[in-house]
């Protein structure tokens, strides 16, 4: 086994991750670990590509669109391509996460609003 490889529980462990994730990533072609048997193994790629996917899930990305963007690096070795489609990936969803938190300001202002009015009906009924 190569030093620059760390096994399937170690990537679990690196990326908090459960078997089940790292395996759907496997499945729907995200990652390509290595094999020896049944063993898998990460190496730097993998776990290059496994930090880019954490980070589009943060962000709110979905795996087909993760997935195609990173099949962009092995068809575009200049990355322009690659580059140019996540800015527009980027600026669509930086608009949803916007218009995400408009409404998420609204509903929150809305919740305080019903808020204060129960706590002022509650302070009329209580006795003192």
């Amino acid at each position: 086994m190569q030093d620059d490889r760390i096994t399937f529980k170690e990537m679990c462990a690196k990326f908090e991750v459960t078997p089940r994730t790292l395996r759907h990533y496997e499945y729907i072609e995200l990652l390509m670990p290595e094999r020896d048997g049944r063993q898998r193994f990460y190496g730097a790629r993998e776990i290059a590509r496994m930090t880019l996917i954490m980070r589009g899930r943060r962000f709110g990305f979905k795996l087909e669109e993760l997935r195609q963007w990173l099949e962009l690096y092995d068809a575009d070795p200049t990355q322009r391509l690659q580059r140019k489609v996540w800015m527009q990936m980027a600026d669509k969803q930086l608009d949803e996460l916007k218009s995400r938190r408009v409404e998420l300001d609204e509903i929150i202002d809305e919740l305080e609003r019903l808020r204060d009015v129960w706590d002022a009906s509650a302070e009329q009924d209580s006795p003192t």
